[in-house]
């Protein structure tokens, strides 16, 4: 018998968690769908974007990415503007409607996910707490995911 941790299970029982806390703070949250606030706070922090850059970032296909622009952009959350190396094709960035709005999601599913671990025993609320650095490197995709060393 082994004591090293049963890796595929883990990963199976983490992706089931995650799935689930994020569709029950979807549920809850207003008219932005998960798609468009990933997206719009993907332009919020990396923008101005080409609608092709952000496709790639966000893991979507191009038309998808289509349909996602146009509604942030009928919204009054993005604003299209030249690219300055390539006359033919446009960049996007956020308004500052478009800002407030992430804002405004970001609290929303805070608010959500204090209220998933408000009742939970202080043991498990430290347990998610231990975690959230290596699961925070595992949400970035890191290649070297070890976990920092301590000086002492």
């Amino acid at each position: 018998m082994s004591n090293q941790p049963d890796r595929p299970e883990i990963a199976a029982r983490l992706a089931a968690a995650v799935g689930r806390i994020n569709r029950r703070a979807r549920t809850d949250s207003a008219a932005l769908g998960y798609g468009i606030v990933s997206a719009l706070a993907t332009i919020q922090r990396e923008g101005p974007l080409r609608p092709g850059d952000l496709s790639r970032i966000e893991v979507v296909t191009k038309p998808t990415m289509t349909r996602i622009l146009t509604e942030l952009e009928q919204r009054g959350f993005i604003e299209r503007e030249a690219d300055p190396r390539d006359g033919r094709a446009f960049m996007v960035s956020a308004t500052a409607e478009g800002i407030a709005a992430v804002e405004r999601a970001r609290s929303d599913r805070t608010g959500i996910v204090a209220e998933l671990i408000a009742e939970l025993p202080e043991t498990d609320v430290d347990a998610i707490a231990a975690a959230l650095d290596a699961l925070e490197r595992v949400g970035q995709g890191a290649r070297t995911q070890q976990a920092p060393t301590s000086g002492s």
